[in-house]
């Protein structure tokens, strides 16, 4: 019987469309914007003035804090601006414009085409944890499966706390998407060499790459390639949504629940993605940082849709061209998959490290069905994966009772979507939870620094 979680989560159509597809490598744009706010955490301080010349590779911005992470340049060019940037979102953030001339272009294209190693592999077996670790810092890797959590602090955890496994996110459970699906297929071994340093980092002797059974070629391919190697154990999963999230992952393979308000860490798992394992590799490899990423561009109507690898910082609407365009069909345009990405209000935005994916749906995919009064069928129970009560603190977070809401435990809420996905009256849980998980969550942190 294949492993995964007991309470609650959901079966959405799988379509993944782009699932054969290869990683194509979008052309280096001569023309980037480079957020400073890519990673969870206090925003990177700019390094820069408009000016200077950097190099592919070149920091930008450094973390801001210990909860931060760097940011680098993408290409090698100018700066021309430093100002504020509209995201995908419409939020403001501060952003680096970098440009490049022919000759930057040139030797990009070139440094591409025949990367030097920065390290032997004699080199990297002698690396202790805390150089590889900060190795990991200074690429500024943050988790690639959409959370964008700085790489080094997981790997640094709290005094009192021991990790006893690591393991790899390789569920790719939300609907379209495909990109760790590809880069599985096109890169296990590279894969396999950042597992193990992330297994030396973190000071474990045991990892599980969890896989769901809808990727049998990426499981038979990973296994096949593990097996000189006891300590890695590649684990079929059952399909089921969210078993990509942390703690739905750490059930599903070890078989422990996440203490209500506590840390991964306390089950004695540290969890990290498997395209984040690649950067890893990468980084101590060539003296990579963390500057470009595979991103699904897909969608029903999508002309070539398809695994793209993009330097970060690329505008949104250029990858959308390589693509075919949008569709004329489009009612809504989604940056990460259907259940727990967000519509995107322009695509004249850069992309940055948390870019996963770009859904284009029709509109008759993307329009809200009518609100329907709640017939209390507890649907949205039986499928929360938190063991919530959504159709409680859906009405709490509509009438304001913030009170209530947090003692009901809205901030134990991963906002997957199961509830709103499942109710068959269409009713906008998801939407009146997220209010009050930010009200509440403000409200908390008010509270600690009286």
């Amino acid at each position: 019987m294949l492993h995964t979680f007991h309470k609650g989560g959901v079966h959405p159509p799988e379509s993944k469309l782009t699932a054969s597809a290869e990683i194509i490598p979008v052309d280096l744009p001569r023309e980037v914007v480079i957020a400073f706010a890519q990673h969870i955490g206090a925003p990177a301080k700019c390094e820069l003035k408009k000016g200077d010349h950097v190099n592919r590779g070149d920091l930008v911005a450094a973390a801001g804090g210990f909860v931060s992470a760097n940011v680098h340049a993408s290409i090698s060019g100018t700066v021309t601006k430093i100002d504020k940037s509209k995201t995908a979102f419409g939020l403001p953030v501060d952003t680096v414009t970098i440009v490049a001339s022919d000759e930057d272009h040139e030797r990009d294209l070139e440094a591409v085409k025949n990367p030097v190693a920065a390290r032997t592999d004699e080199e990297i077996a002698a690396l202790d944890p805390k150089e590889i670790i900060g190795i990991i810092d200074n690429a500024g890797i943050v988790g690639l499966g959409g959370a964008t959590f700085p790489t080094k602090v997981k790997l640094c955890p709290p005094p009192g706390s021991k990790a006893e496994v690591l393991i790899i996110n390789a569920v790719e459970c939300e609907p379209y998407l495909t990109n760790d699906h590809a880069l599985m297929l096109q890169h296990p071994d590279e894969i396999l060499e950042g597992v193990k340093l992330l297994m030396k980092a973190a000071g474990v002797d045991r990892a599980i790459i969890g896989i769901e059974n809808n990727k049998a070629n990426a499981i038979d391919l990973l296994t096949q390639k593990a097996e000189s190697d006891s300590r890695i154990e590649v684990m079929p999963l059952q399909v089921k949504y969210p078993q990509g999230g942390e703690k739905q992952l750490i059930a599903a393979t070890i078989g422990k629940e996440v203490p209500s308000g506590a840390l991964p860490i306390a089950t004695g798992a540290i969890v990290q993605n498997v395209a984040t394992a690649y950067a890893v590799y990468e980084a101590v490899k060539f003296g990579k940082p963390l500057i470009e990423r595979v991103m699904t561009i897909t969608g029903p109507s999508v002309e070539r849709p398809g695994n793209y690898l993009v330097a970060l910082g690329t505008n949104l609407k250029a990858v959308i061209d390589v693509a075919g365009g949008v569709p004329a069909d489009t009612g809504k345009i989604i940056l990460g998959g259907p259940m727990m990405g967000k519509s995107a209000v322009q695509i004249d935005a850069p992309t940055i490290k948390g870019t996963s994916a770009v859904l284009m749906l029709p509109q008759s995919e993307a329009k809200r069905n009518k609100v329907e009064p709640c017939i209390r069928c507890a649907s949205c129970v039986s499928a929360c994966p938190m063991g919530l009560e959504p159709y409680l603190l859906s009405t709490l977070s509509r009438f304001e009772q913030w009170e209530e809401v947090e003692a009901n435990k809205v901030m134990n809420c991963i906002e997957c979507g199961c509830c709103s996905y499942i109710c068959p009256s269409t009713r906008p849980l998801l939407d009146y939870i997220r209010l009050g998980k930010t009200t509440v969550g403000g409200i908390i942190r008010a509270r600690q620094q009286k």
